[in-house]
């Protein structure tokens, strides 16, 4: 069975990641997405609420190929305990393939039995960016055409609670 890790701070999932799981989901027999912290990055969600949203989303995606997992800790380390032999990565323009290809060479130089595979979102979906979309969020702009709908009002919701910025 080839079982392949499809890791991010998935802060909020994005239409992006969803063409992304969408697609690797068709390459292997088993899809573990990795919600994880990422330390140089402020989230808005904290990670169990991060792991319930992708949850929710995959859910029609899913056909039981498909689990979400909370990892803290080395990248290889989480790939290796579920049992991977690739890392999915998306890729959206040239500065995601600088920092995704030294990424990838540092951990082939931890594990070279697992390879890393880069997807291209979809070109509709490329300029999308969790950031931003929290960015838009933060300045109330609509934030509809970057996730779902059910995704955007937790999205709202949650800029309702810490408030918006600008006036």
């Amino acid at each position: 069975m080839k079982t392949a890790v499809y890791p991010g701070t998935f802060d909020p999932i994005t239409l992006g990641h969803m063409d992304i799981i969408r697609r690797a989901a068709h390459l292997v027999d088993r899809l573990v997405i990795g919600v994880t912290t990422n330390p140089s990055k402020s989230p808005m969600f904290t990670v169990d609420e991060r792991l319930e949203m992708v949850k929710r989303e995959v859910a029609d995606v899913a056909d039981g190929r498909i689990s979400v997992v909370a990892f803290d800790s080395l990248l290889m380390d989480f790939a290796v305990r579920e049992g991977a032999a690739m890392i999915v990565r998306g890729l959206r323009a040239v500065a995601d393939f600088e920092y995704e290809f030294q990424m990838a060479g540092m951990n082939q130089q931890l594990n070279d039995d697992i390879e890393t595979v880069f997807l291209m979102a979809g070109v509709s979906l490329q300029p999308i960016a969790s950031k931003l979309v929290k960015e838009i969020a933060l300045y109330g702009g609509d934030i509809g055409r970057f996730v779902t709908p059910a995704v955007a009002a937790q999205v709202r919701a949650r800029v309702d609670e810490i408030g918006r910025k600008g006036g």
